[in-house]
């Protein structure tokens, strides 16, 4: 794979995830939650082995994030990847309950 894959990042509420899906549908990586009273915790964060090396979970991260933002939801970082984002990231360290 040359460059970087271009990805939307939907939220599948019936998989209690977020999606990273290519331009062909392909999923490729995903962001896993549960709703928690007032709160999503956000528990593992996957890539395909096909999409690694191209920043897709840093991709997934944001997307997620700006989609609970934008919801008006806090999170609670129990993944080890999306706590680290979120430290490297401090603009989104207001959403962390």
């Amino acid at each position: 794979m040359s460059g970087q894959p271009q990805v939307t990042v939907r939220d599948n509420p019936e998989r209690h995830r977020f999606e990273a899906v290519d331009e062909s549908g392909v999923v490729a990586g995903f962001a896993a939650y549960r709703r928690s009273g007032d709160a999503v915790v956000l528990t593992h964060t996957e890539v395909d082995d096909a999409f690694e090396g191209h920043g897709l979970g840093s991709r997934l991260a944001r997307g997620a994030l700006d989609a609970l933002r934008e919801e008006g939801i806090r999170v609670v970082p129990s993944c080890p990847f999306i706590s680290a984002y979120i430290q490297d990231h401090q603009e989104y360290a207001d959403l962390v309950r």
